[in-house]
């Protein structure tokens, strides 16, 4: 039997929760994010500041440029994890397979759900209308026979819509999607694939698995799935996430260890959005660097810290990079968690890095 899967997911979350309980914001360019003196970067903004080119993960000074009044707020995340509990206590009514992806959106298993006479297109509707009514927020929706295609239906009518793609779609849908829609598909990747002749996952059906695996390695293997509309992940409730970590691939290999310094802070700005968009605060144990030279030879450098400041990373990456001084194309930055996970734990947000380590914690 086909799965009933929906993807769930709020509408510019943190700059809608802003709105909510400040009705005057509504109408004005507004984002949520770090300052620009900081090195801050916008988490989420709303439909005004989008209009004028403004995106998450967009530098604020780069967002302020784009539109010299936008309204730049930081971040409150007891407010928005006080609304991604309500959000959730309602997803849970309907269903016990509610997978959390982040503050701001899950996957729910509604396969063997009676409720609106089993229609998952109805049930999304109304779960939508629940959270609107009674959190304030608008959440848009996708329905579909599995998490992938779920996931990228949830985009196609936002803000504040829903998109299903009944199992007899699944084929042409996905087919006509551009392959960056695939996950772990980013820009280098994709500007690869455009090179070699692929836009669209229908395009990418022309490549055999032996071919894609010795082009991609074993994300090969995941592009010839996925590209064909295949992902037999199950909505994973009691998952336990035992890491969290962000890599950037560069267009043009690091030349030394000061350029390496350079990109740091941008890459760690990154990875504090990420872990503030975990639903449980799990609990640091050891943090990591990853240095992949460009001679493809990678090396990882670890250490115990529950709470990383600036000396830590630079600590770490600069260790892993003389153990081969050579050009570095590829930067990531992570921690491990502890077992079990605790709650108590938030990494600074959204401060600035300075190379040497003389900025903000």
């Amino acid at each position: 039997m086909s799965r009933k899967i929906i993807h769930c997911d709020c509408d510019c979350f943190y700059a809608a929760v802003e709105m909510r309980d400040n009705p005057s914001l509504r109408g004005r360019p507004l984002a949520v994010g770090g300052r620009a003196d900081e090195r801050g970067v916008i988490a989420t903004c709303n439909y005004e500041a989008r209009a004028f080119g403004v995106r998450s993960a967009m530098s604020t000074a780069h967002a302020l440029r784009l539109c010299p009044h936008l309204l730049l707020l930081p971040p409150d995340f007891i407010r928005y994890r006080t609304a991604s509990r309500q959000i959730l206590a309602i997803y849970r009514e309907y269903t016990a397979l509610v997978e959390p992806l982040s503050l701001d959106e899950a996957y729910l298993d509604v396969t063997a759900v009676d409720r609106c006479r089993g229609s998952a297109t109805l049930l999304a509707q109304e779960i939508r209308s629940r959270i609107h009514d009674e959190v304030g927020i608008t959440a848009s929706a996708g329905i579909a026979p599995n998490k992938f295609v779920a996931k990228v239906a949830s985009d196609w009518r936002k803000p504040n819509g829903q998109f299903v793609v009944p199992p007899q779609e699944v084929d042409r849908f996905v087919a006509e999607l551009p392959v960056k829609k695939i996950f772990g598909v980013g820009k280098v990747t994709a500007d690869h694939l455009l090179q070699l002749g692929v836009e669209t996952c229908g395009d990418l059906r022309g490549w055999s698995l032996a071919d894609l695996t010795r082009e991609f390695g074993s994300f090969g293997a995941k592009l010839h799935r996925l590209c064909r509309g295949i992902d037999e992940r199950p909505v994973a409730p009691d998952r336990e996430r035992k890491s969290l970590s962000v890599e950037t691939t560069y267009n043009r290999d690091l030349p030394d260890l000061q350029s390496c310094l350079d990109a740091l802070p941008a890459l760690v700005e990154q990875f504090s959005r990420r872990m503030a968009r975990l639903h449980d605060g799990e609990t640091v144990h050891k943090v990591f660097v990853k240095v992949r030279f460009s001679d493809f030879t990678r090396t990882t450098v670890e250490c115990v810290n529950p709470r990383p400041g600036p000396e830590t990373w630079i600590k770490l990456l600069t260790e892993g990079y003389r153990r081969r001084a050579l050009p570095v194309r590829l930067l990531g930055v992570g921690v491990r968690f502890a077992a079990p996970a605790a709650p108590d734990l938030q990494l600074s947000l959204f401060a600035g890095l300075a190379p040497h380590g003389d900025g903000p914690p």
